[in-house]
């Protein structure tokens, strides 16, 4: 059955970097490449905001997908959201469906922000690294002072008046460590839509990965960890964005994840002066796509130099020609590949791990999901003694596979 492809969303920064925190890892700090570096504050025009609306509205008549996402959005205020909502209702479709999410770290939102998002059904997702002690470590004010005070009264806020929101942790050299007790905190203070994300940034003056990134091995034990407490007996009771992704992928759709489809560009990049770029990750003058008010999103999406962006990522690499677990990550995010002193990517044999490790327990989660499937019996994977599916020539005992719990490996 032919996979659909992905629809075409926006990710929009009105403020561009900007932010009212100073994280440790923020990939925006000191990045030499940065096209608005000299421009000390950011903001989207109006008429920079309504051309946008205007031409997102008419790119799919039956839906418009907007991610407002920064540096921090909620810098621009309430009143630029309302006006946000007034553009596409003016400019929207008859049943056209209009999905807005938003990425913030919570720190400016009060009831106002929560009765708007409730109001108009935005999709909140807030930026929280687990309990205090591993949140406050990178995540702070220019001054030190840690936020997770502030982010947890702001996510109790929006529960108050209903919000549907989610929660972005990202998995750094510290919290990547402990991925049991991090996953067991959201989950006790009720958080059921979760989303890790590894950072691994590169430092510009010394091109070496920073100290603050997390390292292949212990991303792929963290997710191993959060796997296991996840899985919970084949009856899943929270929703991880990534695993969602996978076990899509096992039953034979199109992931939701980038890094896991084929190729990039089901989003684009609109800064807040309208410039457009292929992906957050490549807001560089030398990628950039063209300004709003001289080049389309139609033109943006479906031009040459889109194109070329996106189909790069289906390049074939000849170390994961061999891997048998290309059919999940896809060769994953290209920005990932060559870092660290190794043609790879970057992530490869942590993910490795992960999924000969997870693999039994998505099979029988797939095979409980299929239509007219009764109770999933018992899934071999792989022996102890089988070569490793990640082509490596070792014996999966050695390899991928040497933390698989019981479930997995066939003795």
């Amino acid at each position: 059955m032919p996979q659909k492809t992905p629809p075409r969303s926006l990710l929009v920064k009105p403020a561009s970097a900007d932010c009212n925190l100073h994280c440790t890892y923020c990939f925006y700090h000191d990045r030499p490449t940065d096209p608005y570096a000299s421009v000390p504050v950011r903001r989207m025009p109006d008429r920079v905001l309504e051309s946008l609306i205007q031409q997102a509205m008419a790119l799919d008549p039956s839906q418009a997908i907007f991610g407002w996402q920064g540096g921090e959005p909620t810098l621009c205020g309430l009143a630029f959201f309302r006006r946000v909502v007034e553009l596409q209702q003016r400019y929207g479709y008859p049943g056209q469906s209009v999905s807005n999410g938003l990425q913030t770290n919570g720190l400016l939102l009060d009831d106002d922000w929560a009765r708007f998002f409730r109001e108009y059904s935005f999709l909140v997702g807030i930026s929280l690294d687990g309990p205090a002690h591993y949140h406050d470590r990178f995540r702070h004010y220019r001054n030190g002072a840690g936020s997770h005070a502030q982010v947890m009264e702001a996510i109790s806020r929006l529960e108050r008046h209903g919000v549907a929101y989610n929660i972005l942790s990202v998995v750094n050299a510290i919290t990547g460590s402990h991925g049991a007790e991090i996953y067991d905190y959201l989950v006790d203070q009720g958080f059921r839509y979760l989303q890790f994300i590894p950072c691994v940034e590169v430092d510009p003056e010394t091109g070496h990965v920073t100290e603050f990134s997390v390292r292949p091995e212990q991303y792929g034990d963290m997710l191993c960890a959060v796997f296991d407490r996840w899985y919970n007996g084949g009856r899943p009771e929270v929703s991880i964005r990534d695993f969602d992704s996978i076990l899509g992928c096992y039953l034979g759709e199109e992931p939701s994840v980038c890094s896991y489809q084929a190729q990039c560009g089901a989003y684009l990049v609109v800064e807040y002066n309208g410039d457009m770029y292929p992906c957050d990750f490549a807001v560089r003058e030398e990628l950039r796509l063209g300004n709003i008010e001289g080049v389309s999103l139609e033109q943006a999406f479906g031009g040459p130099r889109m194109a070329a962006f996106a189909e790069a990522k289906a390049i074939p690499r000849s170390e994961c020609a061999r891997c048998a677990w290309q059919m999940l990550c896809r060769q994953g995010c290209p920005r990932l590949v060559g870092l660290g002193g190794n043609e790879r990517h970057y992530l490869c044999r942590g993910l490795q791990k992960f999924y000969a490790h997870s693999y039994a327990g998505f099979m029988h989660l797939r095979d409980s999901l299929l239509p007219g499937s009764r109770e999933p019996g018992p899934v071999r994977a792989v022996g102890r003694n089988d070569p490793c599916p990640c082509g490596s020539g070792k014996k999966v005992k050695q390899c991928c596979a040497r933390l698989a719990p019981p479930w997995l490996l066939v003795h």
